[in-house]
């Protein structure tokens, strides 16, 4: 019975014509050297990345070369691991081939899945590619059960780059000196309004994506933290959510969110609320940013700065009716600099600095405000200057809506330029 189910799943995917999807700027290049594993958020386009990168390949090999399995598929629950090599005997009598790439999508699902996969890694026979939920199948779990085979990719949603191909937006350099310029910052402040959930992008009614992102923000909340991690103090967790998605880009301070809870006669030990933060930044609710310290226990010890990984949540959820528009801008550029997979941090001394970015041994320091004025401009430069100092960092950028000049103060130079022109230039 087993064997005619798999005979139809490879039929099924054989025959099936591959989606009409928006290109992302992520691509996998799957090998036989590690395990290509895709996390991150739910709803963001894991799958279609597969079928993207699959799209790729059949320049290169045939379709029957390649195997795809979503292990959500109804017909295969209650398999046992004995079983799942018939897969594979299902397609050699459909193809007449064996596979050259596989791609398994909710692998979570699939029984004792991490030893089925590494047995088939160690075949070298076999270019892999894995996804999971991000409620069973969290980004620490892929490393511990594929024990170094494998190579992870962060997904998260749309960039403003992919976002501007989404919306027909074709940009070149002559862009800021035409007409264009004036759509391209609309498009900037849909972004930063309504995120990069590629259904949320899609949508062009407010209602409609207002219901996603609560739809996305409660399966998060229920599915991600609550049921994933066994929650027993539902009341605080729901409390640290709602917290973090009214202080967008703000530090997050233990102590500090203790106090709230103790005036509203909810007890809680540092070392829960410090865990239940943790939840979140597993589940990619939130984005997390320590404080600049060349001491790892230094880092660790002071309040962490909580960015919400897609803006949607606050525009939609949240209880601000006057959200700072820097604060918003701040989170994007948080966002890009996980895309890049760049090491950051937050920097405080006598003055703060938003962004410090460790490249290797070198350092760029980085401030993000909406609109560089007489009156912040001070504090600023000023900021930047005493990360300069503190990191001997070469570069120093102002980011801002749509400003650009160059700002020289004690001999140091600082770049002031468009947020749009970082978010696209890589």
């Amino acid at each position: 019975m087993q064997r005619e189910v798999f005979n139809r799943i490879v039929v099924e995917w054989l025959e099936k014509p591959l989606p009409e999807l928006s290109p992302r700027s992520i691509t996998l290049k799957p090998n036989t050297d590690s395990i290509t594993a895709i996390i991150g958020p739910r709803r963001v386009g894991k799958t279609s990345l597969m079928m993207l990168t699959i799209k790729g390949l059949l320049g290169k090999v045939k379709k029957e070369e390649i195997l795809f399995v979503d292990f959500e598929d109804n017909r295969l629950a209650g398999i046992s691991s004995a079983e799942l090599d018939a897969l594979f005997v299902a397609h050699r009598e459909v193809t007449g081939v064996e596979p050259k790439y596989l791609f398994f999508d909710e692998i979570q699902q699939a029984p004792h899945w991490s030893k089925f996969i590494r047995r088939l890694h160690n075949s070298g026979k076999y270019r892999i590619v894995v996804s999971g939920s991000s409620s069973k199948l969290l980004s620490k779990e892929i490393a511990t059960e594929l024990r170094g085979r494998y190579r992870s990719t962060l997904l998260l949603p749309f960039s403003f780059k992919e976002f501007l191909s989404l919306k027909g937006f074709v940009y070149d350099n002559k862009v800021q000196f035409s007409e264009k310029k004036g759509l391209l910052l609309r498009l900037l402040e849909e972004y930063m309004s309504y995120g990069g959930f590629p259904l949320i992008v899609q949508k062009s009614d407010l209602n409609d994506k207002r219901d996603l992102a609560k739809s996305y923000y409660e399966t998060t909340f229920y599915k991600d933290v609550v049921e994933r991690h066994k929650v027993k103090s539902v009341d605080i967790m729901e409390a640290l959510m709602n917290y973090v998605l009214n202080n967008n880009s703000n530090l997050f301070s233990v102590s500090s969110f203790g106090k709230i809870l103790k005036e509203k006669g909810v007890k809680a030990s540092k070392k829960t609320v410090s865990l239940y933060l943790k939840y979140l930044e597993d589940a990619f609710f939130v984005l997390l940013s320590e404080k600049f310290s060349y001491s790892a226990k230094v880092r660790t010890l002071n309040p962490k700065k909580a960015y919400l990984s897609d803006n949607s949540f606050q525009s939609f959820l949240s209880s601000n009716f006057s959200p700072d528009k820097g604060k918003i801008l701040e989170a994007l550029v948080m966002q890009e600099l996980k895309r890049r997979d760049s090491h950051q941090y937050y920097f405080k001394g006598k003055r703060e600095c938003d962004f410090i970015i460790k490249n290797g041994s070198k350092f760029e320091v980085m401030q993000v405000t909406y609109e560089l004025s007489q009156s912040n401009k001070e504090r600023e430069t000023l900021g930047l200057i005493e990360a300069i100092e503190a990191t001997k960092a070469q570069k120093a950028t102002i980011l801002t809506f749509d400003q650009e000049e160059e700002i020289l103060i004690d001999g140091k130079k600082i770049s002031v330029k468009p947020a749009w022109n970082w978010l696209i230039e890589k």
